[in-house]
């Protein structure tokens, strides 16, 4: 497996975990504090965390196939996505695990 399988993965769950993240503060903001302006706030990270969900799930499961995850885990990191702060629990314990096998797969470098 290639290292940057594992880099786009980890920088969509970032972006997707900050998403949100910042989704939940605006529904907060709308619906209980009743901020003005909330809606707008939340109607436009709503759509860009919904949209780079998607790219999310395709690199996640990019990922888990070629990682050969069996199917309970894959679903686990799929559904990271959907639940604020679990994107970043889950991105740093695959990143963990696979570093290492990423490091066995790479080719040794002949010393001159």
């Amino acid at each position: 497996m290639k290292k940057s399988v594992l880099t786009r993965y980890r920088v969509m769950a970032y972006v997707t975990g900050v998403l949100l993240v910042l989704l939940t503060l605006g529904v907060i903001a709308k619906y209980i504090l009743d901020v003005n302006g909330a809606a707008d706030f939340t109607r436009v990270i709503g759509i860009a965390h919904g949209w780079l969900y998607v790219i999310y799930l395709v690199f996640a499961f990019d990922l888990g196939s070629k990682a050969k995850w069996p199917v309970g885990k894959q679903l686990w990191v799929l559904l990271a996505g959907t639940i604020p702060t679990a994107a970043f629990f889950v991105e740093r314990k695959v990143t963990h695990e696979l570093q290492s096998k990423i490091a066995e797969d790479a080719p040794a470098v002949a010393k001159a």
